[in-house]
């Protein structure tokens, strides 16, 4: 194992340049933003938006379903929900087959914010699409990393 003293600044800007981690998390912050403030009038933000959407299903989804397919863990799906179910935008329901599992229901209000929503992402998926080389091959890429499934990070 090296000592600390022995890390160079070149190791810094060698990861600063090629991290991908890193260049994900920046691009996702920007991203996150840019969707932020177009959403900002419909009053949700962009993680919102895609909680929301996730619910917009012919069926309630579980609470471990949305979570898988957020890539969330439960604790953090509950506490992204508190808001949305105080604003009476979703609601929990029971499965009608099995009362442990508690099910996720898009409401009226959620539907219309969600239908307000969808155009304003629309222009701006567009907008963002316009400037990349090759988005399908980007979310495809995307979609492989984000599929993960060994702890040392490569896809299985």
């Amino acid at each position: 194992m090296h000592a600390a003293s022995d890390l160079s600044f070149e190791t810094t800007l060698l990861v600063r340049d090629a991290c991908l981690c890193l260049h994900t998390q920046r691009a996702a912050r920007a991203l996150a933003r840019r969707f932020d403030v177009a959403l900002k009038p419909v009053g949700i933000t962009s993680g919102q938006f895609s909680l929301l959407m996730s619910l917009n299903r012919p069926e309630p989804p579980s609470v471990g379903s949305v979570a898988a397919l957020l890539a969330m863990d439960r604790t953090t799906l509950t506490a992204n929900l508190k808001p949305l179910e105080r604003r009476g935008l979703v609601e929990p329901v029971a499965d009608p087959t099995d009362r442990r599992v508690r099910r996720l229901r898009l409401t009226p209000a959620g539907r219309a914010v969600l239908a307000e929503a969808v155009p304003i992402w629309r222009d701006l998926h567009a907008a963002i699409e316009t400037v990349l080389s090759n988005p399908d091959r980007l979310r495809s890429e995307l979609n492989l990393l984000s599929r993960s499934d060994s702890e040392d990070g490569t896809a299985g």
